[in-house]
């Protein structure tokens, strides 16, 4: 039986699993995203990002949590990516 074969189809598979995992938790990130970028409502503390009187550290964080959702997702797909490559080169 060949094994390499085995071996890349299971990578693929891996790595396919990683991507749908990351498609799959991509609303649920940008959900608690703009609930933290939102104005405090309730018991949720929110950075009220639409204030255009906030402070520069508030702004700077505001920035800094929209990133949030395109490092997440493209780290989970950056992982899957290098699982595939890895299972077919160094097997």
């Amino acid at each position: 039986m060949n094994n390499k074969g085995q071996v890349i189809f299971y990578g693929v598979m891996l790595g396919l699993t990683i991507i749908v995992l990351a498609l799959a938790l991509a609303p649920a990130v940008m959900n608690s995203t703009n609930a933290a970028r939102n104005a405090t409502l309730g018991d949720t503390v929110g950075l009220d990002c639409a204030n255009a009187s906030i402070s520069n550290f508030d702004k700077a964080t505001c920035t800094v949590t929209d990133l949030n959702l395109f490092y997440f997702i493209g780290g989970l797909i950056f992982i899957a990516g290098a699982v595939i490559t890895a299972k077919i080169i160094f097997t």
